[in-house]
């Protein structure tokens, strides 16, 4: 059976009454009678498809049609039940030819080759590929100024899209300097491992080139971090999802306890790098979906709850409010296994995916729903702290973007949060009392973690456009992205009335705003010199520092499974360029493999001869976390101690204090002159 899932209605026609000059082999009686597509997946909008039935029996009997189209993607039953056995994404817009020919085994007198699916799938053409240039300010609209005085926002910044990631981008994470890894759930993406689509990746960040991983388990709505030894975890994830023609039919293991493994991936090649799972030995004591995991300042991770199946949103019936650390360790009579955390219980319902970050004083700070906490995780005591303003909900599905704002010396490592953007929408409503058209909030707050702080409680502003779902994301400089998300509707898919395909939410923000979380309040927004994206990033979309400087976006898709709908599954891939990236930076040498707690290190340093005489000199030590659902748990900046001697090629740097300032574990460190920060090292 040759199956087409068309283009457009003019090729459809041509297939369909073209004589079929590309076949020659048997075409049994009644063959050529279009018949209904199945029971193999195409994605939701697909122009048009018809099937055949089709088999070889010469030898060097074959097919070659040509097509104009972006993605060949072929199926069969021989190694698992319908599934791929070749696969070509991303060619460029035009005709191609594909030949199929039976060359037979040479054991069989007369063998027989069914081909049983043949699939073309709607390509980019019809999708801009050149992001659209700058918008207009978005202080004409809020009556907000829109000022700062950084290098980020005097000068034009850049936005490329060339390149593609074969997987959805649902989770990110840097992972050299070379590769990030992708992690997506178990879905119909078009890159092929093992005889069946591929749910993660690592991306060559210099070539954009794209190996597909096997994943064992459905890593569906994980998180994960590194530990002290550079291992990467990612736990929790979804169950297999059964059906016809369903993501079952390719082998993956349930992965709500799922803890899988990454080594270090430092070669070139990244040929050797890939997951490990064991699951009847590695496992998390309790099935987690929506869990947060950070690493904290003994270098462990601690797994807070949230969910023990999927959903969309939490109630008391599947919630998981308890906390777990890996590796297991007995804490508060817990044997290794679950700890109780009341904070999970009083913020339902909206309270998955907790916003969480380690602080200076050993302490975590969690925010749900409208709620917040400092946790002692060495005595297990949560410390209540003001709640957030006007009825704003920053966790999921109202999804807000947290940070904890960079740390110095010269304040002494005190901590400040930072929470953007979310919902006012009651989340006792049900999803048919919910509109893809409610508006998201616009609400910046923020808090400083000191009793004098606490006490004042939450300040807050107004961002220019108001988003949920949004990415935060800290810059060498102390500037914060923001970035990607929805100006109306609620996180997720197929939940809400007027939706648009199946989003749950709708009206894209396409322009990025800087915030300077140094400058003074009513100046810290501005969206001047940035360009405006044509390609919407909303639910299950990604952005992350790179260690070169730039910004790599990716991801979105509201959908259920691979769609072509409007809000269809995004694999494109796009480069935001901050000003700096336009002007020399510095080059440092003899760089340290480690850095200990209070060490000192001496570094040559090659200062370009446009820095600026005053040469203020920052040295930002940064974990870029792995990110998913506009959540950066472990996003870190601390500026460490540093002085330029004399000779102005020499620099002293002085390692962090102590563990809880930034907990041990692999991390990227940036020297910034001027604004000016150079490649991560």
């Amino acid at each position: 059976m040759i199956v087409l899932a068309l283009l457009s209605l003019p090729l459809f026609w041509a297939f369909a009454f073209g004589k079929e000059s590309a076949w020659n082999g048997q075409t049994p009686p009644g063959a050529d009678k279009p018949g209904p597509f199945w029971p193999y997946y195409v994605p939701p909008g697909a122009k048009a498809m018809i099937r055949y039935l089709r088999s070889f029996t010469l030898l060097d009997a074959g097919l070659t049609p040509s097509i104009t189209l972006q993605e060949v993607d072929t199926w069969s039953d021989v190694a698992r039940k319908q599934q791929r056995i070749f696969w070509k994404f991303d060619l460029l817009y035009g005709k191609h030819t594909i030949k199929i020919t039976h060359l037979g085994d040479g054991r069989v007198e007369s063998p027989v080759i069914n081909i049983d699916a043949f699939i073309v799938t709607e390509g980019l053409a019809t999708r801009p590929l050149i992001p659209q240039a700058g918008l207009s300010d978005a202080a004409a609209q809020s009556g907000i100024s829109l000022q700062s005085q950084s290098i980020a926002s005097q000068a034009q910044w850049t936005l490329t899209q060339k390149s593609v990631t074969g997987v959805s981008a649902m989770q990110l994470i840097i992972i050299s300097d070379i590769h990030a890894l992708i992690i997506d759930k178990v879905e119909y993406n078009p890159l092929t491992i093992g005889g069946h689509p591929s749910w993660a990746a690592l991306f060559n960040l210099q070539t954009h080139a794209v190996r597909p991983l096997e994943a064992e388990s459905d890593s569906f709505c994980a998180r994960g971090t590194f530990l002290s030894n550079g291992t990467l975890i990612n736990a929790g994830g979804n169950p297999v999802v059964g059906g016809y023609t369903s993501a079952a039919d390719f082998g993956g293991l349930d992965g709500l306890q799922a803890v899988r493994i990454f080594e270090p991936c430092q070669s070139s090649s990244a040929d050797r790098c890939t997951f490990y799972e064991n699951h009847s030995r590695i496992r998390m004591a309790s099935p987690r979906w929506y869990n947060t995991v950070i690493r904290i300042s003994d270098g462990s991770a601690t797994i807070i709850g949230e969910s023990k199946k999927g959903g969309w949103i939490n109630n008391a019936t599947m919630n998981n409010p308890t906390i777990e650390y890996w590796p297991p360790k007995s804490l508060h009579n817990s044997m290794g296994l679950l700890i109780y955390l009341p904070f999970l219980v009083h913020t339902l319902n909206a309270n998955l995916f907790p916003i969480a970050f380690s602080l200076p004083d050993d302490g975590i700070f969690m925010a749900a729903n409208r709620d917040a906490i400092i946790y002692d995780w060495r005595k297990n005591q949560e410390q209540e702290l003001p709640r957030i303003p006007n009825e704003c909900r920053v966790t999921y599905p109202m999804a807000g973007a947290g940070l904890l704002l960079p740390l110095s010396l010269e304040d002494g490592y005190t901590a400040e949060i930072l929470l953007c953007g979310g919902s006012s929408i009651d989340d006792k409503k049900p999803g048919y009392e919910i509109s893809s058209q409610d508006p998201a909030s616009a609400q910046c707050s923020r808090l400083l973690l000191t009793d004098q702080g606490i006490a004042a409680g939450w300040v807050v502003e107004q961002m220019p456009q108001a988003r949920h779902m949004a990415d935060a994301v800290l810059l060498p400089t102390g500037e914060v992205l923001i970035i990607n998300g929805a100006g109306t509707g609620i996180s997720g898919y197929g939940n809400v009335v007027d939706r648009v395909g199946q989003s749950n939410a709708d009206h894209p923000v396409l322009t990025p705003v800087l915030y300077d979380p140094a400058a003074s309040a009513g100046h810290r927004f501005s969206s001047v010199g940035m360009k405006s994206s044509a390609i919407p990033r909303m639910y299950h979309s990604v952005a992350s520092l790179t260690s070169n400087g730039n910004i790599l976006v990716a991801g979105s898709n509201p959908n259920l499974d691979r769609s072509e709908l409007k809000h269809e599954t995004e694999y494109r891939v796009e480069r935001v360029g901050p000003p700096y990236m336009k002007r020399d930076s510095p080059v440092v040498h003899n760089l340290p493999k480690a850095l200990r707690y209070g060490q000192n290190l001496t570094l040559d340093v090659k200062i370009p001869p446009s820095t600026n005489q005053a040469r203020e000199i920052k040295v930002a030590l940064m974990d870029l976390a792995l990110i998913t659902h506009a959540v950066h748990a472990n996003s870190c900046l601390v500026y460490i101690s540093s002085s330029l001697f004399g000779d102005g090629q020499s620099l002293q740097i002085t390692g962090p204090p102590r563990p809880a300032v930034y907990p041990p574990g692999p991390g990227w460190i940036y020297i910034v002159m001027d604004g000016v920060p150079s490649i991560g090292f």
